[in-house]
């Protein structure tokens, strides 16, 4: 594998429009213009197709929207279908309620390397600043600096550190963090192949760690996970998770510890049945 060729923003997405608008206007803004965005789409209803339909008519982006009806919670099957549907050759996966920095594709290009998976950051917003960022905030920028979401009500932690723009500063921050270089799904990207090559995400997965999981089936594949996650990051935006219970988090505990114990990468439940 040599530097992607077609880049890819793989963007998960639930009956969230509102999110979504906000999160497609920081895909406009990009300094890199050759990406796709695949929107995964895990049973979505009509409101959320307007806002696609909407952006793609606005002719910025190349949008691909992979959709499927809405049978609860099954992110990783729409995720695989992504996958195995996409041309792209590397492949960022984020969410729906994730807006991207201007720079949030470039950096991931640039960091991209042969056997290796990037880490990338997140910062969390509260939902009074989620609600009030507006498209030209988007659009100028100024939604990403820490004095401005702090004047909104943003609370001034080490957070906001991920903001910061000295790019050898974000350097020493990576290598200082005391966080582990794992998978995520808000900020993080591989090759193509990889992901085919332990055969995606499980499908046994819900809620709770099924991001991890494939980080940890890929380490295991011979991936190495590099900490970026000062380097690039995206905003968080608040909402509520009907979906978050302590039953399916045992469950995807059970499953990674096996993972773990076994040593094994490919997954039997994943895009090839």
């Amino acid at each position: 594998m040599s530097a992607p060729k077609n880049m890819g923003v793989v963007i998960t997405t639930y009956n969230a429009p509102e999110w979504l608008e906000k999160v497609l206007l920081g895909y406009e803004t990009q300094t890199a213009k050759q990406f796709r965005v695949i929107i995964a789409d895990d049973g979505s209803g009509p409101e959320t197709q307007a806002v696609i339909d909407r952006f793609k008519a606005r002719g910025k982006l190349t949008i691909d929207h992979v959709w499927h009806p809405d049978n609860g919670f099954q992110k990783c099957v729409i995720l695989n279908k992504a996958i195995a549907e996409t041309p792209c050759d590397y492949l960022i996966f984020t969410d729906g309620d994730c807006i991207p920095e201007p720079k949030f594709v470039e950096i991931h290009q640039q960091m991209a390397t042969p056997g290796v998976f990037l880490s990338g950051g997140y910062i969390k917003l509260t939902l009074s600043v989620s609600q009030g960022i507006t498209e030209e905030d988007i659009a100028k920028g100024r939604a990403f600096e820490r004095h401005w979401l702090m004047q909104r009500g943003q609370p001034a932690n080490s957070k906001l550190w991920k903001l910061v723009k000295t790019p050898w500063l974000k350097s020493l921050l990576n290598r200082l963090t005391p966080a582990g270089a794992t998978w995520n799904g808000m900020n993080s990207s591989t090759w193509t192949d990889a992901l085919k090559a332990v055969n995606g995400f499980n499908e046994d997965m819900q809620y709770g760690g099924l991001d991890r999981e494939l980080g940890e089936r890929l380490c295991n594949y011979g991936l190495k996970p590099r900490q970026v996650r000062y380097s690039v990051s995206c905003l968080h935006l608040d909402h509520p998770r009907s979906y978050d219970t302590p039953e399916t988090w045992e469950k995807n505990y059970a499953i990674r510890r096996e993972v773990r114990k076994t040593g094994r990468s490919w997954t039997p439940n994943g895009i090839v049945k």
